[in-house]
């Protein structure tokens, strides 16, 4: 995962994502925007609106599902996205309690959150 984006700029890939800055963009997508194009993570579209690239897609992506990791580690009952919930149950990093719509992580996820943290600390 790209750890050189702040948490403003995944903010600003999410507002994109989620249509937000429909007519005049927001603050935090302005700030963010000419380096998101830059690293090819936005992209304006042929009628002048931001776009996610499939970079910007997969790596927003990617930062939603160890958020919903970290979550999960420190609230069990934390809300996790569906898309995130198939995604990381496929990959065996958590697993729906039984008798609940509810997930807890797995040894292989908290590994996995552990190895991210390492690797985050040591850039």
């Amino acid at each position: 995962m790209s750890d050189d984006l702040t948490k403003d700029e995944f903010d600003a890939l999410g507002q994109v994502s989620r249509k937000e800055h429909r007519g005049r963009p927001s603050a935090c997508v302005a700030r963010n925007t000419k380096r998101l194009t830059g690293l090819k993570f936005l992209e304006y579209s042929r009628d002048g609106h931001l776009g996610l690239t499939e970079k910007g897609k997969q790596t927003l992506f990617i930062y939603r599902c160890i958020e919903a990791l970290r979550g999960l580690s420190l609230d069990p009952n934390a809300h996790v996205d569906a898309d995130v919930a198939i995604f990381l149950g496929r990959k065996g990093h958590i697993v729906e309690k039984e008798g609940s719509k509810e997930f807890e992580i797995t040894q292989r996820g908290r590994e996995s959150l552990a190895d991210i943290d390492a690797q985050s600390q040591s850039r």
